[in-house]
């Protein structure tokens, strides 16, 4: 499987305690190559696990690939950062937007299933999503 993750989905995958916890290793053991993600979801996801460690290994263990630069992606970042700014998106959120419309045949994995299911790439597509739910 190949897909975009989002900080729901890797809090969940390393947090025992996390309510979706059994279902993002599950997920996990489908994953054919890295998942895309962006710095910004690797720096949420540290801080909500308070372990920096964990994340890294994450990403050296292949889990995990960040596949996004901010400053080469800026303008669309802004253009999407204006769209929905009555929904005040996070970066990690506006970077995984972009991920997901620079890769149209990924799913967005996450527990965020309100604010993605609002989101739109390319301004009307739906963002296919793997969830919980």
């Amino acid at each position: 499987m190949k897909g975009i993750a989002d900080t729901g989905f890797l809090v969940a995958f390393a947090n025992r305690r996390d309510r979706y916890h059994d279902w993002a290793v599950a997920l996990a053991e489908q994953v054919s190559d890295p998942l895309l993600t962006c710095e910004a979801v690797l720096a949420e996801t540290a801080f909500h696990l308070r372990n920096t460690w964990l994340v890294l290994a994450m990403v050296n263990d292949g889990l995990i690939r960040p596949a996004l630069n901010v400053n080469e992606e800026l303008p669309h970042l802004l253009e999407l950062a204006h769209r929905y700014r009555d929904r005040k998106p996070d970066l990690a959120d506006l970077c995984v937007i972009r991920i997901s419309e620079m890769n149209p045949s990924y799913s967005v994995i996450t527990t965020d299933v309100k604010d993605f299911g609002v989101y739109r790439r390319n301004k009307r597509e739906r963002i296919p999503l793997i969830s919980p739910f």
